[in-house]
């Protein structure tokens, strides 16, 4: 049985993977045999990778900009060469947040927030099932959250992007489920991450987050390992559309 969640020999893309989040699901994706790709616009991509290589994983760095158009394309075409032209995992854990009351929300910060949390997503995606279709199929998991579901408190912009991540995925499971990509997204739940840093230190939001989290503490990186590599191995084969919480029973209160 543990074999069907065995990468080894699988090429993955991880956007956004020098993230809180997403190092730990680039981590863990690596951990389970996968040749992995970290697309990233922090300058730690390079040491990210560094200190996974020095682990006796495989992990390419490549910076680039995803609110960039352009820069999409060119990083998806870089990592195609580092592959020779192959993949088998997409995962998009890119994420930027933006916090203003609704009506006072700048223009400039929302174009900012759908760029990268979902027009990118969507472009990468893409790029990903013209390479995946030919050669008979792939994984693809975007990160939603828990704002896919309820719309939060002044982050219009964040809970429209992330609603729009998880009716995407539903979308293009549709188009492609039968052309061999299963496309799922991860919803996480309230975690300890920079994203957060504002819930985290206001103490009767996060006393409210906590009170209702079944789990009693903030997610960390490590609870997003495992079910990235399920959702990127063969153990998921018939999963697809759809939407995963991982939030400590956060949405069963």
């Amino acid at each position: 049985m543990l074999e069907k969640f065995d990468l080894t020999g699988k090429k993955a893309i991880v956007v956004g993977g020098a993230g809180d989040l997403g190092v730990s699901m680039l981590e863990g994706l690596a951990e389970a045999g996968a040749e992995a790709v970290v697309i990233d616009i922090n300058d730690n991509v390079f040491d990210i990778a560094k200190k996974l290589n020095e682990k006796g994983l495989v992990v390419h760095p490549i910076k680039a900009d995803i609110s960039d158009r352009k820069q999409i394309k060119d990083s998806y075409e870089r990592a195609m060469k580092i592959f020779g032209d192959h993949v088998d995992i997409l995962l998009n854990t890119a994420g930027i947040q933006r916090r203003y009351h609704s009506e006072e929300f700048p223009e400039k910060d929302w174009d900012e927030v759908l760029a990268v949390n979902l027009s990118a997503v969507f472009f990468f995606c893409q790029l990903a099932a013209n390479t995946m279709i030919p050669q008979g199929g792939g994984k693809i998991i975007n990160v939603a959250s828990l704002i896919s579901f309820f719309g939060g408190i002044t982050i219009p912009a964040y809970a429209a992007s992330k609603g729009g991540v998880a009716q995407l995925t539903k979308a293009l499971s549709n188009d492609w489920a039968a052309k061999g990509i299963n496309v799922n997204a991860i919803a996480p739940g309230y975690m300890d991450t920079q994203l957060n840093s504002a819930l985290i230190g206001d103490p009767i939001r996060s006393g409210e987050v906590l009170l209702r989290t079944p789990k009693k503490r903030w997610g960390t990186g490590e609870d997003m390992k495992g079910i990235a590599v399920f959702l990127a191995s063969e153990a998921s084969d018939y999963i697809t559309g759809t939407v995963i919480p991982v939030d400590g029973g956060y949405l069963a209160r």
